[in-house]
């Protein structure tokens, strides 16, 4: 089959950890053709249509990818001559690219739209422009630590005092932990810390969620294919951090999924599949939902390697089939 990636540069990947490359390397082993191409990299042209539909092009570049040992040390890509070719003629298309989510992000989806009947693209684009990673798992409330959203500074500091004292803000739009701070309603630095997520007259919205004592445990990273847990790893932050990130520093662990998150996932799992997310990445602190990872969820590697399944290749495997349909 041929595969194209829309994803960020190659050159800034880290090959060891990073999952975009697993799933590249994971294709071309299974005797796939794979290509690369920017977001920006795509476009339009109603020149040429298709059921009424302008045709949506890419400048793709044919890779080759490697690993011939150590992760990170013996990797390697090599990219071809870009070309123009229509994103129809793949047979999957798979959005890797990074948020934020901004106007960029979502105008990619908007021209992805025009041929999602005609090849199969994870995920959705409808899902992807419907199911903010932070917002959407308001869908699953009941599974949330107490959390609210809000655009008030003042709603911010009552929300503090109500759940102890202390909270975790978060902008709408980050990932990997940017912006992500513990707030505590007797430091000095409160009202900076809420003005420089929300502005000072509040001119954005941020999530505001209890703060969970389970976080120095770990941050557990459960990535779902199709709505079953494929594995999980568990983030731990470092002692003079309280994210659990991986790019803040946080250390990975191996880790179980408990009954009470398969029961968790049993019930987000039918509006993954309805919305077309269909490689998910679940965050759980202490058996709550913090966030729905539907961009380009991470952590592949880390599960292959302590499980010793290839995971990589049973996603692949399940594109394989999704293509054909």
């Amino acid at each position: 089959m041929r595969f194209l990636f829309l994803m960020d540069p190659m050159e800034g990947i880290h090959t060891a950890k990073d999952t975009t490359f697993a799933l590249m390397l994971a294709a071309a082993d299974r005797g796939h053709e794979i290509a690369h191409a920017l977001p920006l990299g795509i476009f339009a042209d109603n020149e040429t249509t298709h059921a009424g539909r302008a045709e949506v092009f890419a400048r793709a570049a044919r890779a080759e990818v490697w690993r011939r040992g150590e992760p990170g040390v013996d990797d390697g890509f090599r990219l071809g001559e870009r070309k123009v070719e229509r994103v129809a003629d793949y047979d999957a298309v798979f959005i890797r690219n990074d948020p934020p989510f901004d106007a960029i992000y979502g105008w990619m989806t908007q021209l992805l739209e025009l041929v999602r009947d005609r090849t199969f693209v994870m995920n959705d684009p409808r899902g992807l422009r419907d199911a903010n990673e932070k917002l959407f798992t308001l869908h699953f409330s009941n599974w949330m630590a107490r959390t609210t959203v809000t655009a008030s500074p003042a709603h911010v500091r009552e929300f503090v005092h109500a759940v102890g004292g202390e909270a975790v803000i978060k902008p709408l739009d980050g990932m990997a932990g940017a912006g992500v701070f513990l707030l505590r309603a007797s430091d000095r630095n409160f009202n900076a810390i809420v003005e420089a997520t929300i502005g000072e007259a509040g001119r954005r919205w941020c999530m505001v969620q209890e703060y969970l004592p389970a976080a120095r445990i770990g941050d557990k990273r459960i990535l779902l294919l199709d709505g079953e847990p494929l594995g999980a790893i568990l983030r731990v932050p470092r002692d003079d951090e309280a994210r659990a990130n991986i790019h803040a520093g946080g250390s990975v662990e191996r880790a179980e999924i408990t009954p009470e998150e398969r029961r968790m996932i049993d019930e987000i799992a039918p509006e993954l599949r309805q919305t077309g997310l269909w490689f998910v990445g679940l965050d759980v602190i202490g058996g709550r939902l913090t966030e729905v990872n539907v961009t380009s969820p991470t952590g592949i590697q880390q599960m292959t390697r302590f499980d010793g399944v290839d995971y990589p290749g049973r996603v692949i495997e399940w594109v394989e089939r999704r293509a054909k349909r």
